[in-house]
């Protein structure tokens, strides 16, 4: 079986993403600084900001592994005003390096990892280029949590240069939820501003456990960025009237139909074949 790296698997997404290769026949070694409760992946206390450690992580630790056959990084402080600002930004721009490098020197050519929606302008106090964003559209990186993925994304496009067989898959993934967070959707519909700050959108984690598994299956040489979103917005509201309250002004393609969500999954589904299977509407 394959045998994949996953760093930051105790998280939120990562315990997804480890049940969901689990499930999918790979062997998983969940790297992080805490284990999880779930069983099944070999967990290594790995510390991604020692470049040497990130390396044993990659090409072998004693008994519990010989080396690795792809690589999964999600580890990071996993979003904005989550610590400081300069602790953010080093933190993670440090450890992303010391993973692609690690990975490098492991001769591993399959990396996918977190990107974040937080390129596409978050928190959208200026309004969008377009409507709806996608891939294409310019990086507006007005938080230093998003100005370290757009550094990480320029990295990965540079690794990719000097190795051309080498695989790297950005995942601009949207806020994740899971199921005990809908919970608190019925809280949000009163006032939309609680939740224009990404445009009113989500993941499932169950979606994006399944975005990184094809992401992973479908290798391909070259740096690739997909956006990551579910279909539909956390709002009751319909998505037209709220484009039409907010951002009346922004060019827009096209009308929005129902609950359409603001950022198209459109390259996704064409490449991966990945599309959304579950809602918080179920």
């Amino acid at each position: 079986m394959p045998v994949v790296a996953v760093t930051g698997g105790s998280g939120k997404l990562g315990r997804a993403v480890v049940r969901e290769l689990l499930e999918h026949g790979w062997t998983v070694m969940n790297v992080d600084q805490r284990p999880s409760p779930d069983r099944g992946a070999r967990f290594l206390r790995i510390d991604l900001t020692d470049f040497g450690q990130v390396v044993e992580a990659f090409t072998g630790i004693d008994q519990a592994h010989t080396g690795v056959d792809a690589v999964v990084h999600l580890g990071a402080i996993p979003g904005p005003a989550q610590a400081g600002n300069a602790a953010t930004f080093g933190n993670n721009i440090l450890s992303t390096y010391h993973v692609f490098s690690a990975a490098r020197l492991a001769r591993v050519r399959n990396v996918v990892w977190a990107s974040s929606e937080t390129l596409f302008g978050y928190p959208f106090d200026d309004a969008p280029e377009r409507l709806p964003l996608e891939e294409t559209c310019e990086p507006r990186p007005n938080a230093d949590y998003a100005l370290e993925k757009l550094l990480a994304e320029t990295a990965a496009a540079q690794f990719c240069r000097r190795d051309p067989q080498l695989s790297m898959t950005g995942l601009r993934f949207s806020n994740v939820l899971d199921e005990t967070d809908y919970v608190e959707i019925p809280q949000w519909q009163d006032d939309p501003m609680l939740r224009r700050w990404n445009l009113w959108s989500y993941i499932d984690t169950r979606d994006g456990a399944r975005a990184v598994r094809l992401a992973l299956e479908q290798p391909r040489p070259g740096s690739r960025v997909y956006a990551i979103f579910n279909d539909d917005t956390v709002m009751e509201r319909p998505t037209q009237e709220l484009v039409d309250l907010y951002y009346a002004d922004v060019p827009r393609e096209r009308d929005f139909v129902g609950h359409e969500a603001l950022v198209s999954t459109a390259r996704a589904a064409a490449e991966l074949g990945w599309r959304p299977q579950h809602t918080w509407r179920d």
